[in-house]
């Protein structure tokens, strides 16, 4: 029954291997090369450990790069309104302009049509958030390799 299919099944494949060594080899050969070229790759570009950086006293926030900002956040919701208040109002004299957005695509759109002094918040949920920044910010260049 089973046992002499079994075995049957496994004479055919040895056959197989036998005759055919070119592709048996290939089999074991090649992923062995890609396992050997990873670990090649991953010692060519070690991860960057950084140091923990002491508390500092920044010194005050230079506004005037901040004139004329907005920050569109979405979803609408209490909890984010009242995030987007506290930024704009606690910590600025002048304020922050915050426009809110029934959704992401909406606030896309806007960011498109003002792409030099805008930033997109995107409310995940309390506790988590996603910055959109247009494509004409400059990123830092100082993490650039962990990215």
């Amino acid at each position: 029954g089973v046992w002499r299919q079994t075995r049957a099944l496994l004479f055919k494949n040895c056959l197989i291997k036998c005759r055919t060594k070119k592709s048996s080899v290939q089999e074991v050969l090649f992923p062995l090369f890609f396992l050997f070229w990873l670990i090649l790759m991953s010692m060519m570009h070690p991860h960057r450990k950084y140091g923990e950086v002491a508390n500092t006293n920044l010194g005050t926030l230079d506004t005037s790069v901040l004139v004329n900002f907005v920050i569109g956040y979405t979803p609408p919701t209490r909890m984010a309104r009242e995030i987007m208040k506290k930024v704009a109002f606690d910590n600025f004299e002048d304020g922050i302009i915050t426009e809110e957005y029934l959704s992401e695509e909406d606030l896309q759109e806007a960011s498109a049509f003002k792409p030099s002094n805008f930033v997109g918040v995107v409310f995940n949920d309390a506790m988590s958030y996603q910055l959109r920044f247009p494509d004409s910010v400059a990123m830092s260049s100082i993490y650039m390799e962990s990215r």
